[in-house]
């Protein structure tokens, strides 16, 4: 799905309006009605009574959302509760149509006016279970001053209490308050959310701004629009992965398969030490649905490897007396060998960063013609030298670095790759001529083409040793079932399914225990719950 910026929204809504001939009012409501609906999906399910729900509304078109949702919420049982910062007479258009439905019923909204008036109503607002937040939608401008940042401060300490019961959990309507929706930094204090529910299409800010964590989860919900309209009006590179970019994919396998049309993925990885990366790599091939799985790795560490996981096929490298990989394995065309017959080649998990194996990655990267996903140690043996990248003979290279690998590649820092993360990996993929994904919690997968996808699936528990070494293993598989037409997609949907396996994983435990075994346990279902998604939305 194309990603918009605030003007280009504004463009879908007014040709929604005017060419399909959906009135803006009834976007309002549709896109009030998905809030609560999330509400109930994400809150809800856990609630043991009905919740305390605080609406916070601007008196622009969110806060009218607000108030749809409002609305809502109490059909489903919840005591809502509006408070507006602004007079209710400030209200125009379709928001104060929405406001006099609110009030029709009976209820009453809570004017917010200045820091005092919102210091009255804090004990109150501060006692609720869950925080809606209409205050600014994604047309906001400059900075949150006066009530609205006052606000914004206290909900945002509020929030991270958990020593209540239930800590306040804040959903934010279309876009947290206070972030600029077109990636720029804000000018002010932004309101960090839980959830965001955004309408038609992801926005910038919420992916790739210095500020996209304050979105949290993000939900993006269709009121409306026409999926041709949004791919008319967006002009920018930048697409967010979801379930409709794979929908051409051959995703169902026919009844007469058989493992040979799934393709035989080669890891090469592993180091005395560092076993278990190889063989991360290799299972997580296996459940990404590669049908055949080889890991090639140094001999002292092979029976570890090959009892870890009888489904895969192993071949013995010479090893180093430090039990790396060594340069000898590239004598009598022994690599070549191995890598006869395979589909893709996976190299650097646990590879270890002894000189001669690293001079025995450079060597293989300049020769082996398969495509090539280049990760973790294999990265490391290009650190400052990251322009031999383009002295090779395949056509496909993909590398998977984190922050830290890229600046070690780049010869730069840290900080300086975060701060563009987008520019980071486009200029890197052209200067390379390179697939880059560049990961995170939000991922950036950047094609040569110029082709950029942001992916927002999975939750901390990917913070953890050994999920860089399953993503390879699942990137490996898709290459090897897909092939390379459209490879930017491809690797775009295995750092998606990664993701979501992360997050079936996780389902009713804590993240911080999640291992990465676990995740790889889980694609299966990633690429089934994918299955289901595109056969529901036809």
């Amino acid at each position: 799905m194309k990603v918009l910026t605030a003007a280009e929204m504004r463009e879908v809504d007014r040709l929604t309006t005017e060419r399909y001939g959906i009135p803006s009012l009834q976007l309002m409501e549709t896109a009030g009605t998905r809030v609560a609906d999330a509400y109930d999906k994400f809150v809800g399910a856990a609630a043991t009574r009905p919740a305390r729900i605080a609406v916070l509304c601007g008196k622009g078109n969110n806060g009218g959302d607000g108030l749809v949702a409002a609305r809502h919420l109490q059909s489903l049982g919840a005591h809502a509760k509006v408070y507006l910062f602004s007079e209710p007479h400030d209200l125009r258009g379709d928001a104060a149509t929405n406001l006099q439905r609110w009030t029709a019923t009976g209820n009453s909204v809570i004017s917010i006016v200045n820091e005092a008036a919102w210091q009255a109503v804090w004990p109150e607002i501060s006692n609720a279970n869950v925080i809606l937040d209409a205050i600014f939608g994604t047309g906001f401008r400059g900075a949150a001053t006066g009530a609205i940042a006052k606000a914004i401060s206290d909900l945002n300490r509020h929030s991270k209490n958990a020593t209540a019961a239930w800590p306040a959990l804040i959903l934010a309507v279309d876009t947290p308050s206070g972030l600029p929706s077109d990636g720029q930094s804000a000018e002010g204090p932004v309101l960090y959310a839980h959830k965001t529910v955004t309408f038609t299409a992801p926005k910038p800010g919420q992916l790739i701004s210095r500020d996209s964590a304050a979105v949290g989860m993000l939900d993006v919900a269709d009121i409306g629009s026409p999926a041709s309209l949004i791919e008319e009006i967006g002009k920018g590179p930048l697409r967010w992965v979801e379930p409709s970019e794979f929908a051409q994919l051959p995703l169902v396998r026919t009844v007469d398969s058989h493992k040979g049309l799934y393709g035989h993925a080669l890891v090469v990885g592993g180091s005395l030490g560092k076993s278990g990366a190889a063989v991360m790599a290799g299972y997580a091939a296996l459940r990404a649905g590669a049908g055949l799985v080889t890991v090639a790795a140094p001999d002292v560490i092979l029976p570890i490897v090959a009892s870890a996981q009888p489904e895969l096929m192993t071949e013995p490298l010479i090893a180093t007396l430090e039990g790396t990989a060594a340069i000898q394995n590239l004598a009598q065309q022994r690599v070549e060998r191995i890598a006869e017959g395979k589909t893709v080649l996976a190299l650097g998990p646990g590879l270890g960063l002894q000189p001669e194996t690293q001079d025995f990655i450079r060597k293989i990267v300049q020769q082996i013609e398969l495509p090539l996903l280049l990760d973790a140690d294999g990265l490391n043996a290009f650190a400052g030298s990251a322009n031999l990248l383009r002295d090779r003979k395949t056509k496909f290279l993909a590398i998977t670095p984190h922050p830290g690998e890229m600046a070690r590649l780049l010869n730069s820092s840290t900080k300086s790759v975060q701060e563009d993360r987008v520019k980071t990996a486009r200029e890197a993929a052209s200067r390379w001529n390179a697939h880059v994904i560049l990961k995170g919690s939000r991922t950036i997968i950047a094609g040569p083409d110029g082709k950029i996808f942001v992916n927002t699936s999975g939750n901390p528990g990917l913070a953890k040793g050994g999920s860089g070494d399953v993503l390879t293993g699942v990137l490996a598989a898709l290459t090897a079932q897909f092939k390379t037409d459209d490879w930017t997609r491809i690797l775009a949907l295995g750092v998606y399914l990664h993701g979501k396996a992360a997050e079936f994983a996780t389902k009713n435990t804590d993240e911080s225990g999640l291992l990465a075994t676990e995740v790889a346990a889980a694609l299966p279902h990633a690429r089934h719950q994918l299955l289901q998604e595109l056969q529901a939305r036809g």
